[in-house]
């Protein structure tokens, strides 16, 4: 009997917060075969390659890359960090899936965001239009496409990095947000709905999952959160617009394509467009999101003073 024919996660190379690792490492624990896909070989898919992932390198801009990639595959996840080069890899991933023919699923991660865009709106981040035009490519092709509509991660740099200094130091959640209201969703929980889709795509294709977390929070909501998680008060306020920007562009290393996407980001959080609320994660997983509170909790480092160290 042949092997079974492995599941295609690209986009691998990114963090420990990765949807595409996290998505891997849940098929491959439950013994599934995993080809990941890696735009450079460079270690940070070596966890991966010890639960027993397949690993290929290559550029997913590239046909013959891809080509190889899908070799053999009928299952796949398509994800990639933000990057000016999305919309060219989502079209050669669709253009080769189809040429095959015999693709099953392809789990496409998109953004909550396109379901309230349109096709000249102009509110949105370049990455957010490329996303919309990824999602029409891969209708009009044919292609058996899920799509996965997350909200704003948890593990987004607005709720990590922005907020983690301030809350250490001074028992404050400075976020950019205004008066808007926001749902954040943790990477896990979006990588147990991608893994459940591949798993069991068949009355899945052609749907659409909108996941966010399990409740809808202003800043105040989101600073109680953080002071159960905690254990000592933390109080939201609201950071200036100008004050954000001046933070993001201070990133080192950071595209500008990425701030572009951030700064929106913010914009639309500011605009209350974040403002939604579905149960799409506890229907296709049985279980719901972890909270704001459960994911501070589970990363208390990130929030915590550094414990200072005897000279």
């Amino acid at each position: 009997m042949s092997d079974p024919a492995p599941y295609l996660v690209t986009g691998v190379g990114g963090g420990a917060s990765s949807v595409s690792r996290l998505v891997a490492e849940l098929l491959l624990t439950g013994g599934e075969p995993v080809r990941a896909m890696v735009h450079h070989d460079d270690g940070r898919a070596d966890a991966l390659r010890e639960l027993g992932a397949e690993i290929v390198v290559g550029d997913l801009t590239v046909p013959a890359d891809v080509a190889a990639a899908f070799r053999d595959v009928h299952r796949a996840f398509f994800n990639m960090a933000v990057s000016a080069d999305y919309l060219e890899a989502a079209a050669v991933v669709c253009t080769i899936a189809d040429e095959r023919g015999d693709l099953e699923a392809l789990v496409n991660m998109s953004q909550m965001t396109v379901s309230q865009m349109t096709s000249t709106s102009t509110d949105e981040s370049q990455h957010q239009r490329l996303h919309w035009l990824a999602e029409h490519i891969m209708n009009w092709s044919g292609v058996p496409v899920v799509h996965v509509r997350p909200t704003v991660f948890l593990d987004n740099p607005l709720f990590t990095i922005v907020a983690s200094r301030s809350v250490a130091e001074q028992g404050v959640l400075s976020l950019p947000f205004g008066t808007g209201r926001t749902s954040p969703i943790a990477a896990t929980d979006v990588a147990r709905v991608v893994a459940a889709v591949l798993r069991d795509p068949t009355e899945r294709v052609g749907h659409v999952y909108e996941l966010t977390g399990p409740a809808v929070l202003d800043i105040e909501g989101l600073a109680e959160q953080y002071t159960r998680a905690l254990g000592h008060p933390v109080s939201g306020i609201d950071m200036p617009y100008d004050a954000f920007t001046q933070q993001i562009g201070a990133v080192p290393g950071i595209s500008p394509h990425t701030v572009q996407h951030l700064l929106t980001m913010a914009k639309l959080h500011r605009n209350d467009r974040y403002n939604r609320l579905t149960s799409d994660v506890e229907k296709l997983t049985g279980q719901p999101p972890r909270s704001v509170e459960q994911y501070v909790a589970g990363h208390r480092q990130l929030f915590s003073r550094p414990t200072p160290t005897s000279g």
